[in-house]
């Protein structure tokens, strides 16, 4: 059960009871989340509020090349600098159902309960993806933590149980799987128009790529070493008994 859910805090959900009994969040850990990777290049995002958690999932928007707005009276100075340099658009007031329009998705990261919901409420009346920060009930989408190194992205979700669990998992996801495997990605990639031009089925791409990436030798295990040839020779040699 989440952290922010026990009896004897104000709730801070959409069922307003004053005080949380924890029904809300109640199967939480039972839901099965739909997992998903979203496009967002030039997509309009929506965050709300303009503190450090408003600062860190804009530049994690950012980052996905998302075209980002902030709504917020003030905010952090990192913000005003993204805004200033046209990086973001910043609305320097008070939210309105009207910043959602045009908008894929929102994320709330405000200490105000009311305006959250209300972002939550307004943004599923329009079908949106919504987020408010560290309120599980109010997000009808979770951000996983993210290792990311170059084109491999790994997610890793806890639904909202254990920030602190899904922090380490992430440390050791990142020690176990680091640039060799994004390397052996890259090298894959750049095959996948002669494998489209030249092997008919799905099955025959399927085939061919996994000869590479569970072959011998390990791929994986010569990009550790260094051995970049060598991971090219593989994937020539079993171009070559396509020919």
């Amino acid at each position: 059960m989440p952290a922010q859910a026990y009896a004897g805090k104000e709730c801070v959900c959409q069922l307003r009871m004053g005080i949380c009994d924890q029904s809300c969040v109640q199967g939480m850990l039972e839901t099965p989340f739909y997992i998903a990777c979203l496009r967002l290049t030039g997509r309009r995002c929506l965050v709300v509020g303009g503190g450090d958690v408003g600062l860190e999932k804009v530049e994690g928007l950012l980052a996905c090349d998302a075209d980002v707005t902030l709504v917020a009276p003030s905010a952090h100075p990192e913000l005003v600098q993204l805004a200033l340099e046209g990086s973001i658009r910043w609305r320097q007031r008070e939210y309105g159902a009207g910043d959602l329009e045009r908008c894929l998705l929102a994320i709330a990261a405000t200490d105000d309960t009311a305006v959250n919901i209300r972002v939550f409420e307004d943004a599923e009346a329009r079908a949106m993806l919504v987020n408010v920060v560290d309120v599980p009930p109010l997000c009808n989408f979770i951000l996983p933590a993210i290792v990311r190194t170059g084109p491999v992205a790994v997610a890793i979700s806890t639904a909202g149980a254990s920030p602190a669990l899904a922090k380490r998992m992430k440390r050791e996801i990142g020690e176990l799987f680091g640039e060799p495997y994004a390397l052996l990605a890259i090298l894959l990639n750049e095959a996948r128009g002669w494998a489209k031009a030249t092997l008919p089925t799905y099955q025959d791409r399927k085939q061919f790529f996994e000869s590479i990436v569970n072959g011998e030798p390990d791929p994986i295990e010569l990009l550790r070493v260094g051995e970049l040839e060598g991971v090219r020779e593989l994937i020539e040699s079993a171009q070559r008994a396509y020919a």
